[in-house]
C-alpha cells in the first residue's frame, strides 16, 4: 500500500501557481521525476518552474496555444519570455492542440460532436487542468520532447495559471489509451 498527500484547492485558478511549482519541486525532490511538462500561455508558469528547479537536472517541457488561438498570426508568449526560457533549458512545444484545432473548426461548422471533444469532455469530469495535462503529456511525447512509458509530472490549470498537478505515464497520441493517470498531486475540488 502506498500513502501520498493530495493537495485539494478550495476553487480552480492562477492564485494556486506557486503551491503547485512547490508541489512540483517536492515531488521532484522526493521521488527523483526527470520530466516535467507543463501548460503555459504566456510563459509565467514555465518561468516559475525553470526557476524552482534550476541545477536539479530536470527536462521542463512548456507547452503553449497553438499559433493563432486567439486569432490569425498570434502568439500569446513574448518573444522576451520564450528565449528567456529556452537559454534557461527549458524546451518549448507550439503546435496543435489535440482536442481542439480540426475537430472544433469541423464542430463549428457543422455543429456535430466528434471523438477528440468526446475525450476533451471526459477528461475534464475531474476538472480542466487534468485535460490539459493529459493533452500537454501527448503533444510532448508526439514532438521527442519525452520519452514514452515514462512517469512523467504535468502541471496545467483552468484558464491561466496552474491548479492540477499529476503523474502520468507517457504516451503519443497515436498511443492515447496507453496514457496512464497514476498519482494526482494537486487539483481543485470545484
Amino acid at each position: 500500500m502506498i500513502e501520498k498527500k493530495v493537495v485539494y484547492f478550495e476553487k480552480p485558478g492562477k492564485e494556486n501557481t506557486d503551491k503547485c511549482v512547490n508541489i512540483v519541486k517536492e515531488a521532484v525532490r522526493a521521488e527523483g521525476f526527470g520530466h516535467v511538462v507543463l501548460a503555459t500561455t504566456t510563459g509565467e508558469t514555465a518561468e516559475k518552474m525553470a526557476e524552482a528547479l534550476a541545477g536539479a537536472g530536470v527536462n521542463i517541457v512548456a507547452v503553449t496555444h497553438s499559433a493563432g488561438f486567439k486569432g490569425p498570426n498570434t502568439f500569446e508568449m513574448p518573444e522576451g519570455t520564450r528565449q528567456k526560457l529556452i537559454s534557461s533549458g527549458v524546451k518549448i512545444f507550439t503546435g496543435p492542440m489535440l482536442t481542439h484545432s480540426l475537430e472544433a473548426a469541423f464542430s463549428s461548422k457543422f455543429s456535430g460532436i466528434y471523438p477528440a471533444m468526446i475525450i476533451a469532455q471526459s477528461l475534464r469530469r475531474m476538472g480542466e487542468g487534468t485535460k490539459v495535462v493529459c493533452e500537454c503529456v501527448m503533444m510532448a511525447a508526439d514532438a521527442g520532447l519525452i520519452p514514452e512509458g515514462e512517469e512523467v509530472i504535468g502541471v496545467a490549470g483552468t484558464a491561466y495559471g496552474a491548479d492540477t498537478v499529476l503523474v502520468v505515464r507517457s504516451a503519443a497520441s497515436k498511443r492515447f489509451m496507453e496514457l496512464k493517470i497514476l498519482e494526482i498531486l494537486a487539483k481543485p475540488r470545484g
